[in-house]
């Protein structure tokens, strides 16, 4: 693993393959290696021809931890993602997110547009327009001395997951109280390049496929059938459908 300075946070990427490259943006409390190296995606993307990148959030994984929730807008982290482009002199890449991931993602494309070749959201819809909410529970989730003391079984959820990604659960909850902005209709209608939408049609925290593709000029989605947020990330025919809308 590699890192590199995002405007004075430490970084971590991997890369594997050759040949087109595609950068991966991992959801919250999970890093690279659990979405999506132990998932098979990188095996998926380097086996069709693919140069690979993955990174850690910063507060998560082996990336720096930051403790003050400003730090953490999810346009500032789409900055991160866009000077790793620049680190390691890549003008142009095809861009899929997960989750927390999908909105760091829609803000890099919006921002950025000459950056993203074609993007790909998923695990996070209609909810990157509505918002998905939670995210004080899930801090204080967080920060709780233990497990057994979260009473809200969502934000315990959250707190059993960061627990098995072994993440830094303060730096987790700093971010998670500043990384769920919003994005506009107006703005996702400014998007220009092709996007797929993904989703399963369990997945409470995403939302529904159709309200964000028809926010989008163009874009096309994919409901999953019998997926949820959890079991989404790793389907056969979510890697099937990214496949074909790259090709």
């Amino acid at each position: 693993m590699h890192t590199f300075n995002s405007d004075g946070v430490e970084i971590a990427y991997q890369t594997a393959g050759d040949g087109p490259p595609i950068l991966l943006i991992h959801g919250f409390a999970s890093n690279a290696r659990v979405n999506w190296w132990d998932t098979g995606w990188v095996k998926t993307l380097t086996d069709a021809g693919r140069r690979v990148i993955t990174f850690d959030h910063r507060g998560h994984g082996a990336s720096e931890k930051l403790y003050v929730s400003s730090l953490y807008p999810a346009a500032e982290m789409a900055e991160d993602a866009r000077r790793l482009l620049d680190h390691m002199g890549i003008g142009q890449a095809d861009v899929m997110g997960y989750s927390m991931g999908a909105r760091v993602s829609a803000f890099l494309t919006i921002a950025h547009p000459d950056r993203v070749r074609r993007a790909v959201f998923a695990g996070l819809a209609s909810r990157m327009i509505t918002g998905v909410g939670g995210a004080e529970a899930i801090a204080l989730a967080l920060e709780a001395p233990s497990r057994s003391d979260v009473t809200d079984m969502g934000a315990r959820a959250f707190r059993m997951f960061a627990e098995q990604t072994k993440s830094d659960l303060k730096a987790l909850a700093a971010c998670i109280r500043s990384s769920r902005e919003k994005i506009t209709v107006e703005e996702l209608a400014r998007i220009r390049v092709p996007v797929l939408v993904v989703a399963g049609d369990k997945d409470d925290v995403a939302g529904d496929v159709d309200t964000l593709v028809k926010a989008i000029p163009g874009a096309t989605g994919v409901m999953l059938a019998n997926r949820n947020h959890m079991n989404a990330v790793g389907d056969r025919g979510y890697k099937d459908a990214v496949l074909a809308f790259l090709a």
